[in-house]
Parts: C-alpha cells; sequence; structure tokens
C-alpha cells in the first residue's frame, strides 16, 4: 500500500509554500508514489496547473483546499475577535465536491474575507456533499481545543464536523513534525478516535519539495512574518 501525501501547499500558498508544482509532481512520481494532492491555504489558484501536471507525469490528482474557518460568521468582521480562524483540509471527492469547493473558496473571498478568506460552519453544511474533510494541523479547531486541555471542546467540535460531512467523510489527522504540541495533540486524537469511531489519517505538512530547500523555505517566512533568518 502506498502512501499519498494529502496536505500538501505548493507556492500558491502565497509567501507559505515554496513548492512548484512541476518539482513536487516529478518528485512525488519519483518516489512511486500514485497520487498527490494540493490543498493550498483559502485559495485554488493552481489547482488547473497541478491538474494537467499530475494528468502529464502520470500522478493521480487529488483537488483540494485547507480553507480558513471563522470562528463566528464569516460575515462579522469586527476587531481582532474575528481575525481568528481555524484551519480545515478539503478534499473533492467527486465532481460535485470539486464544484462545491470552488463555491466555497470564491464565497470566502466574495463574503469572508477579513485578514484571511473565511468560509464559516454554514457555507460547509451547506455545500459539503461529495468533499472528505481532515481536521487539519495545530492550527485546526480540534488539534486546537486539545493543545489547549479542553477535551470535551474538541470532542463536541468532532461530533459537528462529523455531522457536518457525514462520518465516513471526515478524518482525524494525525501530523508529527517534531513539535512538542503534535505529541499532545495526536494522543489526544487517538482518544478521540476510540470514544466516536472516526477514522485516523496521517498527514505531513508539506510547505516545500527536497530537505535542501529548508533554508530558502526560511528566507520565505521571514518575508511573510517580517523576521530576520537569525530569528528563532
Amino acid at each position: 500500500m502506498g502512501f499519498t501525501h494529502l496536505h500538501v501547499h505548493t507556492e500558491y500558498s502565497l509567501l507559505d509554500g515554496s513548492s512548484k508544482i512541476t518539482e513536487i509532481v516529478k518528485q512525488a512520481k519519483a518516489l512511486g508514489m500514485e497520487n498527490l494532492a494540493i490543498t493550498d491555504h483559502g485559495a485554488m489558484y493552481g489547482v488547473i496547473d497541478f491538474y494537467k501536471e499530475c494528468k502529464a507525469q502520470g500522478v493521480h490528482p487529488v483537488i483540494g483546499c485547507e480553507v480558513y474557518v471563522a470562528e463566528r460568521s464569516r460575515f462579522q468582521k469586527e476587531g481582532r475577535s474575528d481575525a481568528e480562524y481555524y484551519h480545515l483540509v478539503l478534499l473533492a471527492e467527486t465532481q460535485q465536491g470539486y464544484e462545491n469547493l470552488i463555491k466555497m473558496v470564491s464565497l470566502g473571498f466574495i463574503e469572508g474575507f477579513y485578514y484571511k478568506p473565511r468560509v464559516d460552519k454554514e457555507l460547509l453544511k451547506e455545500y459539503h456533499e461529495g468533499i472528505i474533510a481532515l481536521s487539519a494541523c495545530l492550527a485546526g479547531e480540534i488539534p486546537d481545543a486539545l493543545r489547549k486541555g479542553l477535551y470535551q471542546t474538541a470532542l463536541n467540535a468532532a461530533q459537528e464536523m462529523s455531522e457536518i460531512f457525514g462520518e465516513d467523510h471526515f478524518y482525524l489527522e494525525l501530523q508529527d513534525h517534531g513539535i512538542p504540541d503534535q505529541k499532545t495533540v495526536n494522543q489526544g486524537l487517538l482518544r478521540l478516535a476510540k470514544d466516536t469511531g472516526l477514522e485516523l489519517v496521517a498527514t505531513n505538512d508539506i510547505h516545500y519539495t527536497l530537505a535542501e530547500d529548508a533554508q530558502a523555505h526560511d528566507v520565505l517566512l521571514c518575508i511573510q512574518t517580517g523576521k530576520k533568518v537569525a530569528d528563532t
């Protein structure tokens, strides 16, 4: 059974991802991977180029997006409180799912833009058909609650997502990048899986293609955050 990367940021995750589509598809092919996802932050700018490149290189493309979910409503834009948001990975399973994903991402810009293009639970409920959701990185609603020791909050959020997408279309996402908080969160996710019956999926939060790209990616993040390379 081969491994499929389902959490992938390309250069279209602006000032955050540095993987060029041609390079990352080529690397997936070289590693013998038959499938590869694209889940750029809040946008789908790269999906057509990604689709074409995957088809050209014989890799099955999985079209997705890591959306920003407003804590309240996408229409509320008051101060810093509404600048807070959660991450959620959405993957199109069907043609309808692809069209629903386009609709949600578009409305995130048109109606929900406040610091970031934001969707909300209302849109997730309306356009969930044909979409598989993953609980995302430490910035996801469920991992964030687990990191803070709020297990019941995480449980409630997991049950809500399961109700929105369907139990077989929502997965708890395990990641391990050597970050201490992830070890805490992963234990909580294992407990959630046992308590809810939800399935687990292992992902890697890809932002660059090769190990030697790390330094250049660090510079990119410094540009995004206004930091210096020497900063921790």
